[in-house]
């Protein structure tokens, strides 16, 4: 047996020699070359009904925007609009009935209208007047008092220096060819005159003889 297991151990070192007489290591896994990644083609196919993305889209700028300014966008004019949207139409030539005309006045200081024309077969004409606003006869009072346009501000000037107790107009003035009574907000008041007095020379105004209003508050009359 002992000489069978010296045999043995010749055989083996002779092995080891022819070898290099070194044993094999295994190799470094830092340096191992790994194995090839599966190649899977890429799926480029949209989903139904999905857009491709676009980042070179501009966002959606609405361009019915109002401005806040009150400028129409389609003309670039502004106005002055009314609740309803309209535009108010500028003051005319009143409608007369027969022999009469009904007139209004506001707190924006204005007449609805802005000419009269007296029918030529009237002998006598009367004016109604009406105040439509709401403010007093002290802060926003108004009348009716016509004389020829050459007299108009003078008839104001001194129907201004006359005061309010006598309804801006001074007594007795031969220049005024009629006048009604100063009211305020909700009254209303007439005067009728001679048509034969604006019948020749003129050209004729009717105004409003409150301090500051003839300006704004007049009109021509004349007979057609």
């Amino acid at each position: 047996m002992k000489l069978q297991a010296s045999l043995i151990a010749a055989a083996c070192a002779l092995a080891l020699s022819a070898c290099g007489g070194e044993s094999p290591q295994p190799a470094d896994p830092a340096f191992a070359t790994p194995p090839p990644a599966p190649t899977t083609p890429a799926d480029t196919t949209t989903p139904a009904g999905t857009a491709p993305a676009d980042d070179t889209a501009t966002p959606d700028v609405p361009v019915d925007a109002a401005p806040l300014d009150g400028t129409s966008t389609a003309t670039g004019e502004t106005g002055a609009v009314d609740a309803a949207g309209a535009t108010p139409a500028a003051a005319g030539d009143a409608a007369v009935t027969g022999c009469s005309v009904a007139i209004e006045g506001n707190d924006m200081m204005k007449f609805n209208v802005s000419s009269i024309t007296v029918p030529a077969s009237c002998s006598e004409f009367t004016i109604n007047l009406t105040h439509v606003g709401r403010l007093p006869e002290a802060a926003m009072g108004h009348n009716v008092v016509i004389a020829a346009t050459s007299d108009m501000a003078g008839v104001a000037a001194d129907g201004i220096s006359a005061g309010a107790s006598a309804g801006y107009v001074k007594a007795g003035d031969s220049r005024i060819i009629a006048a009604t009574e100063m009211i305020g907000g909700g009254e209303s008041t007439s005067v009728t005159f001679d048509v034969s007095k604006i019948k020749d020379g003129g050209p004729y105004e009717f105004f409003c003889s409150f301090p500051g209003h003839a300006a704004l508050m007049k009109g021509s009359i004349s007979v057609g």
